[in-house]
């Protein structure tokens, strides 16, 4: 299948680099962009762009919006790129239903590799080894037991079970953090991902982090193009890869190569992949051990440093690969001659660094923006001068890549550092002084590092300000740019005598945990604000009364932008009782919860669930109630119970595997235009396949009991929709 016309479901400088592949490849292009990214520079480098209701990443994740864009556009296949949906096997086999080829893995590929236990497990299949840790969906309760079970000075990362990138990750060095860690977790997971559960892994404390490229066709030809090193992070995300990883043994090099091409052969991986993997920095022998941490099935942000290396354009092989053509075809068959040379990848984001190595967000009008040039010298971006990005966005602004055929590694981190004082950028702060201090550090050059390395030299790597690197370029001065895109409130004051609780970063409110009248102790936690893809809580500096609360939930900050007012109190008075403000339109935690809870059983909650029978073509067990019952008249009975299976699964895993226990019972009217409401009532038993099969629980016996029963009584004619697969062998939890 030759692919014709292409949608790009994403942004940026991604959008920007898949656009250029495609143009060189006689494909016709199509881009898309949400309501606050109409500047952005993807939409002019490409045949045809759509806009997309919404603002924010919410519009790029919003699969039925972009297929109705390919259908409009005559679109035949679809590119995800990194993030977004680029990982979301339903979203794979939708396109697959609308006549779209996702350039990408199978779906299926997708599914085992997107729930991160299942990666593990299926490591462990191939022999290929994991890191100790937990395999299913952690609770808070099995978390603290793990810990407990490393024994003295041990420590794990709380890590979530969907998706990548960093989010939802968090390391734990102490019984007392584990809480507060676990609920970010959870917390950013789901924001990121739809989807809470996370697991846990005992961690090593001086890693390095070693990925593996691969190439498949789908027709059980898989290559590699060997390693890339990511070791340089702060905070789990990547900010320098390099490939190959400098100072590696070749013994290790060659057994990590094997391990990520065993998992690759195993599922006939097609298109491209990234499997990744954990050194322990304090041994490098020969024989040091290695373990397998994920597998991210797409084009990663650092595939350029490959290309460079190899001179392989790795964009255009994927969509070649994706019109069904083999690895030879694309010239990607036999044996590959090790490449010479290293090449690097800075990202440069629009950020500053604190002295606790914690990223807070920049903003504003770009003024002036001038790329280095020269041999072995690359820059993706979509910046301009002139531009303003949007917030709402991941940070990333450019990425600088460069290349030396020479087997020094001095000599790339040389050219990388000349690089970044030859590029230009005003109007907004990036991280380029931070870098150029990165790349200067004598451990960074002779590799003395871990992925702990810039959180343990924060302080030398901030010393310097950017006047202590030469500017190779004009420096006409930079110039204050009002920003119109910048929320204004914060120029508003409080009350007299109240003091203001300032955000911590730019970003996202996720939460506010205090109203107007609240009585705040000093270092509580008031709100929790998203930035730079983690969640930071913010503290009251000094106990007092709320008087004033400047934001709501979803609102985005800019710098020290004030969240709400506190008029402080003396200690003692704050002993006293408080005085209770109720806000009559607040729903109590409680009651929230109770929401949630039935919320967990209707079809919007359980895309995946509604997916898989849509690819048989049925309907959900709800959607036959719904078409059987009059409209707002059915009454569900039992939607809370969960399967009998507490004692080998948690609470947390049951609520979201095991809705209803499979069986939605209730009474309900029919018909009742014409008889009367005594009439047309009705019992409705209905097995739910979605669930275990739909096969018979402990749980819903009860339910059965119970309904038929009332049914007896009330003497109620019964509808049972009986699509199930008999008993279920899997309870535990009898009497």
């Amino acid at each position: 299948m030759r692919i014709r016309t292409l949608l790009i479901a994403n942004r940026g400088e991604i959008a920007i680099r898949i656009a250029r592949a495609a143009a060189e490849l006689s494909i016709r292009t199509v881009a898309v962009f949400s309501e606050d990214d109409a500047q952005s520079l993807h939409i002019r480098k490409v045949d045809e762009a759509h806009p997309l209701r919404g603002k924010g990443p919410a519009a790029y994740l919003d699969s039925e919006q972009l297929l109705a864009v390919a259908r409009a556009a005559n679109c035949d296949a679809l590119h995800p790129g990194y993030g977004f949906l680029s990982e979301n096997a339903a979203f794979a086999r939708r396109c697959a239903e609308e006549g779209l080829k996702f350039v990408g893995p199978q779906a299926d590929v997708l599914d085992l590799f997107g729930n991160k236990v299942h990666a593990r497990s299926f490591a462990i299949d191939q022999d290929v080894p994991v890191l100790p840790g937990t395999s299913q969906a952690t609770s808070r309760e099995e978390a603290e037991a793990f810990l407990a079970s490393l024994g003295d000075g041990g420590a794990m990362m709380i890590k979530a079970l969907a998706g990548g990138g960093g989010r939802g990750m968090r390391a734990v060095y102490h019984a007392e953090d584990l809480a507060e860690a676990y609920t970010r977790s959870q917390s950013e997971a789901r924001t990121a991902f739809g989807f809470d559960s996370v697991y846990v892994e005992q961690l090593i404390r001086r890693a390095r982090h070693i990925e593996v490229q691969v190439v498949g066709d789908g027709q059980g030809n898989v290559i590699h193009l060997w390693e890339r090193e990511c070791t340089l992070q702060r905070r789990h995300q990547k900010i320098v890869e390099v490939a190959p990883a400098p100072h590696l043994p070749r013994r290790v090099r060659e057994r990590i190569l094997s391990a990520a091409l065993r998992l690759a052969q195993a599922v006939s991986y097609a298109s491209l992949g990234t499997f990744e993997f954990l050194l322990d920095a304090e041994r490098l022998d020969e024989d040091a051990p290695f373990y397998f941490i994920e597998a991210n099935p797409r084009l990663q942000v650092e595939h350029t440093v490959t290309e460079e290396l190899t001179g392989i354009d790795l964009v255009k092989t994927q969509l070649r690969l994706a019109e069904g053509r083999s690895l030879a075809e694309v010239g990607l068959s036999g044996g590959l001659v090790e490449p010479a040379g290293f090449s690097l990848q800075a990202r440069i984001n629009m950020e500053t660094l604190d002295a606790g190595g914690g990223a807070r967000p920049t903003g504003g009008t770009i003024t002036a923006f001038e790329p280095p040039l020269g041999p072995g010298v690359r820059v993706d971006t979509f910046a301009y001068q002139g531009y303003t990005p949007s917030p709402r966005f991941d940070p990333l602004l450019a990425k600088l890549i460069v290349h030396v055929p020479s087997g020094a590694y001095a000599d790339v981190l040389a050219r990388a550092y000349r690089a970044l004082c030859e590029f230009r950028i005003e109007g907004i702060q990036t991280n380029i002084s931070f870098l150029q201090n990165l790349l200067h550090h004598q451990d960074v050059i002779a590799h003395r590092i871990d992925t702990n390395f810039v959180e343990e030299h924060i302080q030398e790597l901030l010393s310097s300000n950017g006047d202590a690197h030469q500017k190779l370029y004009f420096d006409h001065g930079k110039k204050e740019v009002h920003n119109d895109q910048e929320p204004q409130s914060w120029h508003i004051h409080g009350m007299e005598g109240t003091q203001p609780i300032i955000t911590p970063h730019r970003g996202t409110v996720v939460s506010l945990d205090v109203s107007v009248g609240d009585v705040v102790q000093a270092r509580q936690q008031v709100a929790v604000v998203e930035a730079m893809k983690m969640e930071f809580v913010v503290q009251a500096a000094t106990g007092g009364i709320v008087r004033g609360v400047a934001v709501a939930v979803g609102d985005t900050l800019a710098d020290e932008q004030p969240l709400l007012f506190i008029e402080p109190v003396d200690s003692d008075v704050l002993k006293q009782e408080p005085v209770d403000v109720v806000d009559l339109d607040t729903i109590p935690a409680a009651l929230q919860e109770v929401q949630a809870r039935h919320d967990a059983v209707r079809d919007e909650f359980r895309p995946d669930a509604v997916e898989r029978r849509r690819r048989s073509g049925q309907r959900t067990v709800r959607e036959n109630i719904a078409d059987l019952c009059d409209p707002d008249s059915f009454i569900e009975y039992g939607s809370l119970a969960l399967a009998a299976q507490r004692r080998r699964r948690s609470e947390e895993e049951l609520i979201k595997v095991s809705p209803a226990d499979g069986l939605v019972t209730g009474i309900g009217n029919v018909n009742g235009a014409l008889f009367s409401d005594e009439q047309s009532r009705c019992m409705v038993l209905a097995y739910d396949y979605t669930v275990f099969a739909g096969t018979q629980g402990f749980m819903n016996h009860k339910k059965i009991d119970r309904l038929l029963s009332l049914a007896q009584q009330w003497r109620l004619p019964i509808f049972l929709f009986a699509e199930g697969g008999g008993g279920r062998p899997g309870d535990t939890d009898w009497p």
